[in-house]
C-alpha cells in the first residue's frame, strides 16, 4: 500500500510492472471497477518504492467495508494455497484446478476448496440492556457480543443455545436473524443473530470469557470497530432504543390534558410537564 492516506493499492497493467517477486496470485473479483488480485510474496520480499506491507488487522479502522472485504479475501486465498500445496492424504503436490477455485492432488484425485468457517454470532437483549462480555485476547477494556464457532452436525439454532451457555449460562428465545459478515482471522464466516434472554444466572467460562455485564445505551463498554457486524448489531440496538424513547417521548406530549377546568392536573404535574 502507499504510505500516507488516503489508503490505496498499487495498480498495473501486469504484476511484473512492481517488480515483485510472486510465488502465487489469483484475481478474486472487482472494486471500484478495477479488477483485484490476491498474491503470494516470498519471504523475503520488500515492498515497491513509496509503498508499505500493511497488517490486515491494521485495517479494520482505516478503511470501509468493501476494501476491508476484499482484503480479507485476499488473504484468505493466499493462505489456502500456502497451506494446500500438498495433498494431506497422500503428501502429492497439488496443481490448480483450472475451472473453479479449488487444488488437485494429481496422484490421488483429492479435491481442496478454500476452508470456511461458519460462527454464530449473537446479541442478546433483557429489556432496556444488551449482553456484553470480553474475551482474554481483546484490546484493554472492549466489550463484545458472545461469538462462537458451529461444531459439526450442529444446526445454527443448536450451536446459539449451546455456546451462549457455554459462554456464560444463560438461556434464550426468540432468536432472529440479523445478517452475515466475512471474517478473514482466520477463515470464518460470521452469522449473526438477536436473541431474547430466557432465563440463568450470569456465569462465565473462564478459559473463554474474562467477564461479562448488562449494558445500558447510557452505559456501554468499548466495542468493536465500526466495520465489524458485531459493531453493527450494537448500533441497531442503541438506534432501536434511541427511536423507542423518542415515541414514548412524544406519547407523553400528546397525553397531556388540555388546559382549563375541565383537564386539571396536580400543580406538580403541570410543572413537569411544562418543562418539556
Amino acid at each position: 500500500m502507499y504510505r500516507g492516506k488516503p489508503i490505496d493499492v498499487p495498480q498495473a497493467v501486469a504484476l511484473e510492472d512492481l517488480g515483485l517477486d510472486v510465488r502465487f496470485y489469483q484475481e478474486i473479483g472487482t472494486l471500484d471497477g478495477r479488477r483485484c488480485y490476491a498474491a503470494d510474496l516470498r519471504p523475503d520480499a520488500e515492498p515497491p518504492e513509496k509503498m508499505v506491507f500493511w497488517d490486515l488487522r491494521g485495517l479494520l479502522v482505516e478503511v470501509d467495508e468493501r476494501f476491508f472485504a476484499m482484503a480479507g479475501r485476499a488473504k484468505q486465498i493466499v493462505e489456502w494455497d500456502e497451506n494446500h500445496r500438498f495433498c494431506g492424504r497422500c503428501g502429492g503436490e497439488t496443481v490448480p484446478v483450472p475451472t473453479e477455485l479449488a487444488k488437485e492432488c494429481p496422484r490421488c484425485g483429492m479435491l481442496f476448496y478454500p476452508r470456511l468457517s461458519p460462527a454464530v454470532i449473537v446479541l442478546i437483549k433483557r429489556g432496556d440492556s444488551v449482553l456484553l462480555a470480553r474475551s482474554p485476547g481483546f484490546p484493554p477494556g472492549m466489550y463484545s457480543v458472545l461469538a462462537g464457532f458451529v461444531e459439526p452436525g450442529e444446526s445454527i439454532e443448536e450451536a446459539i443455545s449451546r455456546e451462549v451457555c457455554e459462554e456464560v449460562g444463560v438461556e434464550v428465545e426468540s432468536v432472529r436473524y440479523f445478517g452475515s459478515q466475512p471474517w478473514p482471522f482466520p477463515h470464518s464466516l460470521m452469522i449473526g443473530f438477536t436473541a431474547d434472554y430466557a432465563g440463568g444466572e450470569l456465569r462465565v467460562a473462564p478459559a473463554e470469557i474474562e467477564a461479562a455485564g448488562w449494558f445500558g445505551v447510557s452505559d456501554l463498554p468499548d466495542i468493536p470497530p465500526k466495520i465489524s457486524i458485531a459493531r453493527a448489531m450494537i448500533d441497531a440496538f442503541v438506534a432501536q432504543r434511541d427511536r423507542g424513547a423518542q415515541r414514548t417521548a412524544g406519547q407523553r406530549h400528546q397525553n397531556v390534558p388540555p388546559s382549563g377546568n375541565g383537564g386539571k392536573m396536580p400543580e406538580a404535574e403541570r410543572c413537569e410537564h411544562s418543562l418539556d
